[in-house]
């Protein structure tokens, strides 16, 4: 596989998360999902253009056979958070029908070939394996449409670039040449138990737990994704809920904005607080004002806990292919967020008789993106040994 290059993209409703591998080279980078259609006349010139950051001023055109509409610009990821319009993610969301999936797919994979080809101003990218995930109720019926329109040739035409002259365009246009979908969970299965680089089997007991039965509760932005494993399979049954994070951020973005007179750009600002820790769980909206905002954040991701372990309980009580499962696995950055109230409402559950012992795996929030590079790799791997046998029948 040398001189390839893949990139996986796990499109969750929160935050589009990449990573790359050129040549075995790796990168990884992460997106708010957000979009906003671009002004002329609204766009605000910075003071001084060198304190401008490109990941955060990402204004893209997209040329695609994927899109409806080819025409607009957009703000794109943290640029985006700051516009007056901004597009967030709404419940039950269909990922491979919306042209903002294909604007920050494209978008972010761009940037990657940008910032891997610096003092280009028109770049040719190509990707050999594009590995992309779909929530487990989407990923049945919607794979081979989303393929369709990601496998080809995409231009990108970056705006406004900062450190560039005049027209401050960069263009790269993106050749897509095979994509492999995976679904929400159950590539974080493969994350969880495969080796990154060589691919083999890097935890033997969880795969040993898998005969009996395995649960990975996969907790998002706008959905929250049942992967039941069983003899190292995912067993296909256990569906999606619409349920996630977003809405206790919602939440907690409104109580602060009326009691304290803060209003957060957007629920990534949120998040990237939340993140940081307690210690971080302050606003200040005025000058050496500082609020605390932990009475409002812990009593919403409670709520989610509670929400979150009562989605687990009906899943291995409905599902006769993982009756019995063994390892419950909580995985997904709402997951990590929320790990604290997760474990404290999981001990309530455990003295009423109904115990559910949640492994929380290190790097949880990644774990769906390292699945899904496996999965390129191993769809590399599988083309070239059936070239290499049909060079070899042929000879």
């Amino acid at each position: 596989m040398d001189g390839k290059n893949f990139l996986a993209v796990d499109c969750g409703n929160s935050w589009y998360k990449a990573l790359s591998s050129d040549d075995g080279y790796y990168l990884d980078y992460q997106l708010p999902n957000a979009i906003s259609l671009y002004d002329e006349g609204f766009y605000e010139k910075p003071y001084d253009e060198g304190d401008i950051k490109f990941e955060e001023n990402l204004i893209i055109e997209l040329k695609s056979h994927a899109i409806i509409d080819k025409r607009e610009i957009y703000y794109i990821g943290k640029a985006a958070t700051k516009q007056r319009d901004v597009s967030l993610t709404g419940f039950n969301n269909q990922k491979v029908d919306e042209d903002r999936t294909y604007i920050l797919l494209f978008g972010l994979a761009a940037f990657h070939a940008i910032c891997t080809n610096p003092n280009e101003t028109e770049i040719h990218y190509h990707i050999d394996q594009l590995a992309v995930s779909l929530p487990t109720t989407q990923y049945k019926e919607m794979k081979d449409k989303f393929r369709q329109r990601l496998i080809g040739t995409h231009t990108v035409i970056f705006h406004k670039v900062p450190g560039i002259a005049e027209p401050k365009e960069l263009t790269v246009k993106l050749y897509v040449e095979d994509v492999i979908i995976g679904a929400e969970g159950a590539c974080a299965y493969l994350g969880l138990t495969r080796d990154q680089e060589t691919l083999v089997i890097k935890d033997d007991d969880l795969v040993k737990d898998s005969q009996k039965g395995i649960i990975i509760g996969d907790l998002g932005g706008d959905s929250v994704d049942f992967v039941g494993i069983k003899n190292n399979k995912p067993v296909a049954s256990v569906e999606g809920e619409t349920f996630g994070i977003n809405q206790f951020l919602d939440n907690i973005i409104q109580k602060v904005s009326k009691n304290e007179l803060y209003k957060f750009d957007s629920r990534a600002e949120l998040e990237e607080k939340l993140a940081a820790g307690q210690s971080e769980w302050y606003v200040e909206p005025f000058a050496g004002v500082r609020k605390d905002i932990s009475k409002y954040i812990i009593p919403q991701l409670k709520s989610m806990a509670i929400k979150y372990l009562e989605y687990f309980d009906r899943v291995r009580s409905s599902s006769s292919e993982i009756k019995g499962a063994t390892r419950y696995i909580a995985v997904g950055g709402a997951a990590k967020l929320a790990q604290k109230q997760i474990q404290e409402v999981a001990v309530r559950w455990a003295d009423r008789g109904r115990p559910i012992q949640l492994t929380f795996p290190e790097n949880m929030e990644k774990l769906n993106v390292q699945g899904l590079m496996i999965l390129a790799k191993m769809k590399q791997i599988k083309i070239e040994q059936e070239n290499e046998n049909l060079l070899s029948t042929r000879s």
